[in-house]
């Protein structure tokens, strides 16, 4: 089994505050490509209050510019994910499988968030994350244009973690995938700010990048 873990732990506030959408988001693309085997199923979970890990080292929400360690939390929209919020990301890998869970607290009250893997760290531009990561990649994506086509962009072939924050700003879901991720292609988990779409053309797309958490998968 192995477990990386990376804990993003609140400053002060808890205050809720009013969501605005900031940041940018992938570009579309006409794809072709289709997926002879289909990726295998996930497994999504989702509550409302979450259960925070014990133990652990954590890093607050900060701007970016500011920090600047190995771990980096990045908010790019202060009212949607403000400075000292706090997100929980554990990672496990068992049986060629791979479970990944988040934990919230203190993000906007009760609205979506779009939450998936990428492939790039974290950085001062929300863009600085890169595409989706996948375990089957799409041929037709380039970094410019990320993969749309839902043989590609789905929960099954990507990681998905979409929540919905109470009315304190609090989340957890979990989603397991049956694939491990390939060592030094995973690097950062991005919120969003819309649920993620799954229709053709639009597939994996979830509004503007609004917060960025480093994670080594």
């Amino acid at each position: 089994m192995n477990t990386r873990r990376t804990t993003l732990i609140a400053g002060v506030s808890l205050t809720a505050l009013v969501a605005a959408g900031c940041g940018g988001d992938d570009a579309s693309t006409d794809n072709q490509a289709t997926v002879e085997t289909p990726p295998a199923s996930s497994e999504t979970t989702t509550t409302g209050m979450p259960t925070p890990l014990p133990g652990t080292d954590g890093v607050a929400f900060q701007l970016p510019g500011e920090g600047g360690g190995d771990d980096n939390a990045y908010t790019y929209d202060e009212a949607a994910v403000p400075v000292g919020s706090t997100v929980t990301v554990e990672s496990e890998e068992e049986d060629g499988r791979t479970t990944v869970t988040l934990n919230a607290t203190g993000l906007a009250p009760t609205r979506d968030f779009g939450v998936h893997v990428h492939t790039q760290p974290c950085g001062p531009q929300p863009s600085d994350a890169g595409p989706h990561y996948q375990n089957n990649v799409d041929p037709a994506a380039t970094p410019q244009s990320s993969s749309t086509d839902p043989a590609y962009a789905n929960p099954r072939n990507e990681i998905w973690l979409d929540i919905t924050t109470d009315g304190d700003g609090n989340a957890q879901t979990s989603t397991t995938v049956d694939w491990a991720v390939r060592d030094g292609e995973a690097a950062s988990v991005v919120l969003h700010a819309q649920r993620t779409r799954t229709g053709p053309g639009e597939a994996g797309m979830a509004g503007d990048r609004l917060a960025c958490i480093d994670e080594n998968f």
